[in-house]
């Protein structure tokens, strides 16, 4: 008679998280920054159709690395949650404090539950009347929430990327300054070419929807 096999679930749980780090690793970066104008979402993307930032509610982004198949339906699915929640009771009840805690309960009970977690890493953030009262979380693959102060990096070397920002950039800065930081931290070799940049910002102040999509010509602009 065999013996069964045995995974204990320490190990089960550890190697769900070593899968789903590597394949976000193999992804390239993203960085959400608070600047003086807006939050802005800097990409390193090379495809015109696949967009990895995009618009959850009137105040409140998103951007994510990984798969793309996976983070396009939490997208979906945030903006359905923001659209039902904002109808039943009223706009200002949409924050990105209940985006983020549907996205960790989510990928929580997907990385317990099933065989294979998402390879997903995702960011939200809200615009605030001022940089020091814009919301940034960011929501790994296990389901964890990270409040962020001022930036986030995602993807990729993050590591190296975030390190570049703290040198490079502060809370508050101007835009050009923070699109520029977020440039060089994200292709320090400064081999960047703009067809494979995709910005975004979350326009401070505006009523309304304050998302928009940067063109090729804004880029231009604010990289000087």
């Amino acid at each position: 008679m065999s013996v069964p096999y045995y995974v204990s679930p320490e190990q089960i749980i550890a190697d769900k998280a070593e899968f789903a780090r590597k394949g976000i690793a193999r992804g390239r970066s993203v960085v959400v920054a608070s600047a003086a104008d807006a939050i802005y979402f800097i990409a390193d993307n090379p495809s015109r159709a696949l967009h990895k930032i995009g618009e959850i509610y009137d105040k409140i982004g998103f951007a994510a690395v990984g798969r793309y198949n996976e983070f396009e339906n939490l997208r979906v699915a945030g903006v359905r949650l923001a659209d039902t929640r904002g109808y039943s009771y009223d706009r200002g009840d949409v924050t990105v404090r209940t985006i983020a805690n549907a996205y960790a309960q989510t990928l929580g009970n997907i990385f317990i539950e099933a065989a294979k977690p998402f390879e997903v890493e995702i960011a939200v953030a809200e615009v605030g009347d001022r940089p020091d009262m814009d919301q940034l979380y960011r929501i790994s693959f296990d389901g964890s929430v990270h409040d962020e102060a001022g930036f986030i990096s995602m993807g990729g070397d993050s590591e190296s990327v975030g390190s570049a920002m703290k040198d490079n950039w502060s809370i508050g800065s101007g835009a050009s300054e923070t699109v520029r930081a977020a440039v060089k931290a994200l292709n320090p070799d400064g081999e960047q070419g703009l067809d494979s940049l995709e910005v975004a910002t979350l326009t401070r102040g505006r009523a309304g929807r304050c998302f928009r999509r940067c063109s090729q010509d804004d880029i231009t602009e604010l990289l000087g």
